[in-house]
């Protein structure tokens, strides 16, 4: 009874560290494969319209909506101390530390990540990907490497858009409506943000988050039971897993960018 309990207990951990040495593997994989997703590049170009392009609509109408509420709750905050003047630089360093970078990858985790493991987990289903083995083309140079790449290019701009839909939501909300000061609210924002800290930062967590949620889509995709039960679970944990892992790793950035930070 008592080695039962342990071996229940112990099996989720086994195949934790399992899947997550598997894992690196894996992307050892990836990178040394990558050359012919870089060399014919418009493998990677379609796969970049793909989880770029078709993320858009979502990314900017999501990014604005952000930015109204934004606007609308930093000026009712900043109105009790008197600093409505300072919504610019509220809503500024706001969306290019934390929300830009975080919301963005979350979207995108969902609305692209989703849909490549999808992709991938039903090309193995069918056994395409044992297919293109047997004709002697490496499934992971052909099939998912680009679409790595693709998701770890793509990611930093779709947050750079995000980010430019919050701003432009915020002016809308509290310059044009409420009646913040034009002038103040994007020469206050200018002064305020530095381009190391902020956007240099905010940057380099959107590439990070974008290399784990490609990791994490294709991985699972790469790695699904062939069945339709399967293949929805591997959709499930893609979406899952990468919004835990989108969360700490913005907790394990910031501790480290920003505690250096006057």
């Amino acid at each position: 009874m008592l080695a039962r309990f342990f071996r229940k207990l112990g099996a989720p951990v086994v195949t934790f560290i399992w899947r997550l040495g598997f894992a690196a593997r894996f992307l050892s994989a990836i990178l040394m494969n990558s050359g012919a997703s870089l060399f014919r590049f418009q493998l990677t170009m379609r796969e970049l319209y793909f989880s770029g392009v078709l993320s858009l609509l979502i990314i900017m109408v999501s990014g604005f909506f952000v930015g109204l509420v934004l606007g609308l709750q930093g000026y009712e905050t900043l109105q009790r101390y008197g600093s409505s003047e300072a919504l610019g630089i509220l809503v500024a360093l706001t969306l290019t530390r934390e929300l830009g970078p975080v919301v963005a990858a979350l979207l995108f985790a969902s609305r692209a990540g989703s849909a490549v493991t999808a992709e991938i987990g039903l090309m193995k289903t069918t056994e395409q990907l044992k297919a293109m083995d047997m004709m002697a083309v490496n499934p992971i140079a052909r099939v998912v490497a680009p679409r790595f790449w693709g998701g770890v290019l793509s990611m930093p701009l779709l947050a750079g858009l995000f980010t430019a839909m919050g701003i432009l939501g915020a002016w809308v909300i509290g310059v044009k409506i409420i009646g913040v000061d034009d002038g103040a609210f994007w020469s206050q924002m200018q002064a305020a943000v530095d381009f190391r800290y902020d956007l240099v930062n905010g940057f380099i967590k959107s590439v990070v988050f974008g290399v784990a949620v490609s990791l994490i889509a294709v991985f699972e995709g790469y790695d699904t039971e062939p069945t339709a039960e399967g293949l929805s679970r591997a959709i499930t944990r893609t979406v899952v897993v990468s919004a835990l892992a989108i969360l700490a790793l913005d907790f394990v950035l910031t501790s480290f960018m920003f505690r250096g930070k006057a």
